[in-house]
């Protein structure tokens, strides 16, 4: 069998200081080693057996470099593959595992991501048969066939405290977008009539 790789031993590794220096150098260090004091302590006795049994398990083979947070060693045996990277919101992913996951700028990296995965998604749909429609697809529609204001008022929701953003953050883009298309239509046709 390979050699099991530092973090992903099963059992308890060896400890880098004795117990004594650790006691001397940390204030409190070793309030638990009584196992009296422990809650867990008739279930950790030796000589009881649980069942439970571990062994490294074969590693998934990597068919492109996974992104992988600079505190593992390395990627988990077994991994999602379902959505690789790809495009400008894969960059950012990417380069959100240079930082460590204790960094705001890691998870921030990593939702702006989502949110460019989310256009890019939108925006390849164009090209296909049935593109994205966002009347139908954000549920707008329902807020008037299926009682959507009335059910606003009188009721402790939680959502009605951001309900006055979401029309800006789920249709401004959209909105925006096409006010782009249109402003580049209009150009095109004042240069066209022009020529």
């Amino acid at each position: 069998m390979a050699e099991i790789p530092t973090p992903y031993k099963a059992g308890k590794p060896e400890p880098k200081e004795s117990a004594e220096d650790l006691r001397a150098r940390v204030p409190g260090w070793g309030a638990d080693l009584d196992p009296a004091d422990r809650p867990s302590y008739p279930r950790e006795q030796p000589g009881i057996e649980t069942g439970a049994h571990w062994g490294f398990p074969e590693r998934q083979q990597e068919k492109w470099p996974r992104e992988r947070s600079v505190e593992h060693a390395f990627v988990t045996p077994v991994f999602g593959t379902s959505t690789p990277l790809k495009g400008a919101s894969g960059a950012m992913r990417r380069y959100a595992y240079k930082y460590s996951e204790g960094r705001a700028a890691h998870w921030l990296l990593l939702i702006a991501a989502d949110r460019v995965d989310a256009w890019e998604s939108h925006l390849s749909s164009f090209a296909t048969l049935r593109p994205d429609n966002p009347v139908t697809e954000t549920g707008v529609l329902s807020e008037f066939s299926r009682h959507g204001i009335g059910s606003r008022f009188g009721k402790k929701r939680t959502d009605l405290r951001h309900q006055w953003i979401d029309p800006v953050i789920v249709g401004a883009p959209w909105a925006l977008a096409a006010g782009g298309l249109a402003a580049v239509a209009l150009r095109t046709l004042r240069k066209h009539r022009a020529a």
